[in-house]
């Protein structure tokens, strides 16, 4: 037991790579699930094709950052010290024990200049065609949320910066509706544009202007970026908006549904939390002819005051009763898309439980209901269905679980990358690494692997006459 074996260290062997990689490796699941030659197709107009110093392969280059992504390696020069050493990682792009690897900086550089938004979306698309074809994706359900990644940006070098406040996408839309009502009462209609015009201050990063702050509950105050992110019931992403990490779920959900829509218009339901849950995102999904299933919102309300749904909406003479039964008339629509209820003075003035309903001295109470509100009300409806209430629950399964995932296993909770354009590459070349390797797994386990599975050969039964052979799930009889 104490004799010092001998260290074989410069023993020269014949060894062949291909037996050294696991029959089961993730890798050789990838690399069967999928045909990678239709990277030449993808990035075929970005290369000269009769002058120039010969380049190295963009398969290669793609399968390198797969490595880096699917494997959560925090940099290319770590990926690529990593491929240099792992024989697994060698096989996959192709190189034998003694050939070189590419320097880091060659494929960083690629990826930053030559291989733009427009291929990493085509990248994107192509590994959701490939698991469309297989059977993977349904898009019935789609789900949505937003989770924050930490920006490579220190939250102390700041700067103040004076920016316009971006309109809202409905406000044209809203603002016509709103003169539509006055112009029925024979009010004088508002004036105004589709932009704001007003202007606030901000702190920005210096060292990422793109980048926005983040500050929520316990989480400690950074700068951030935010992937608003759409995938189906089987885990699959299927979109994703990248914007700065001070935009709210419900300003980013826009750009994010116009993708949706472009690429999946059959989608039936939108499950989403209640973030989600406003009057324009709940019209723009019903008008479309789908269903929001969301979760309950509980009603803002200042403490010791009676809550807002107390306060009960008749739809038939378009009035508010207030919880002692008073009621509050309908007077006008203001410019900030509510309509306004009032009560009567005289009623209010002996009112036992005044102080829990107004604090002003003009006895006056006013609430407002936004002129959206029934699309509201729809959505609420459908969270007490028992479908969507089900396909709510699945959240924790499905948008939840990705987050948890990219950010545990992939390393997607902080990135390295500044600016909006690298950050969206970033991310979504992650996503789509996460799709292929899903994909990849679930092939294999089906038995769809391709060029490296086999069967193996059983009989079942055999007479003198008539023999059955086993191939896979198949049964054939042979006399």
């Amino acid at each position: 037991m104490l004799v010092k074996e001998t260290m074989e260290r410069n023993i020269f062997e014949f060894v062949d790579i291909e037996s050294l990689v696991p029959k089961n490796h993730i890798l050789r699941k990838i690399d069967t699930a999928i045909d990678f030659s239709k990277i030449y197709e993808i990035v075929g107009n970005l290369y000269c094709q009769d002058n120039g110093r010969p380049g190295i392969d963009p398969v290669i280059l793609f399968k390198i950052v797969l490595i880096q992504h699917i494997f959560g390696i925090p940099s290319l020069r770590r990926t690529l010290e990593e491929v240099n050493l792992n024989i697994a990682y060698r096989w996959f792009i192709g190189y034998s024990l003694n050939k070189q690897v590419p320097h880091f900086s060659t494929v960083s550089f690629n990826f930053k200049h030559r291989f733009t938004t427009e291929v990493v979306e085509q990248v994107f698309n192509w590994i959701l065609q490939e698991a469309a074809t297989a059977g993977f994706i349904d898009t019935k359900a789609i789900f949505i949320d937003g989770t924050h990644i930490k920006a490579n940006a220190n939250i102390k070098k700041t700067a103040k910066k004076t920016v316009e406040i971006t309109a809202k996408r409905y406000t044209k839309e809203l603002l016509k509706e709103i003169n539509e009502i006055r112009e029925e009462e024979n009010k004088k209609p508002f004036g105004g544009n589709n932009g704001s015009g007003k202007t606030k201050e901000i702190l920005t990063s210096t060292t990422d202007p793109e980048s926005g702050i983040f500050h929520k509950g316990e989480h400690k105050k950074c700068f951030a970026y935010e992937a608003h992110t759409a995938c189906t019931e089987k885990n699959f992403v299927i979109a994703v908006e990248v914007t700065p990490g001070n935009i709210h779920d419900s300003i980013a959900f826009d750009g994010l549904y116009d993708e949706i829509n472009r690429k999946y218009p059959e989608h039936e339901t939108i499950v989403a939390d209640s973030a989600y849950k406003t009057p324009a995102i709940c019209k723009r999904i019903f008008e479309n002819g789908k269903v929001l299933s969301t979760a309950y919102k509980r009603p803002m309300g200042k403490k010791g005051y009676f809550k807002p749904h107390e306060y009960v909406y008749d739809e038939y003479y378009d009035c508010v009763i207030c919880p002692e039964g008073g009621i509050l008339e309908y007077r006008t629509t203001n410019r900030d898309e509510y309509r306004e209820y009032k009560n009567s003075k005289a009623e209010c003035r002996n009112c036992p439980v005044r102080e829990k309903c107004t604090a002003g001295k003009s006895l006056e109470k006013r609430v407002l209901r936004h002129i959206w509100s029934g699309w509201v009300e729809k959505a609420e409806e459908a969270r007490y269905i028992p479908k969507y209430k089900e396909l709510y629950n699945k959240r924790k399964e499905t948008i939840e679980r990705i987050f948890a995932d990219a950010k545990e296993k992939y390393g997607m909770r902080y990135t390295q990358y500044r600016g909006l354009t690298q950050v969206t590459k970033w991310v979504k070349l992650k996503f789509a690494a996460m799709n292929l390797k899903k994909m990849a797994m679930w092939k294999w386990d089906n038995g769809k692997g391709g060029k490296n599975n086999f069967y193996f050969w059983l009989i079942l039964r055999t007479s003198a006459e008539k023999f059955t052979i086993k191939i896979g799930k198949d049964s054939f009889s042979f006399c």
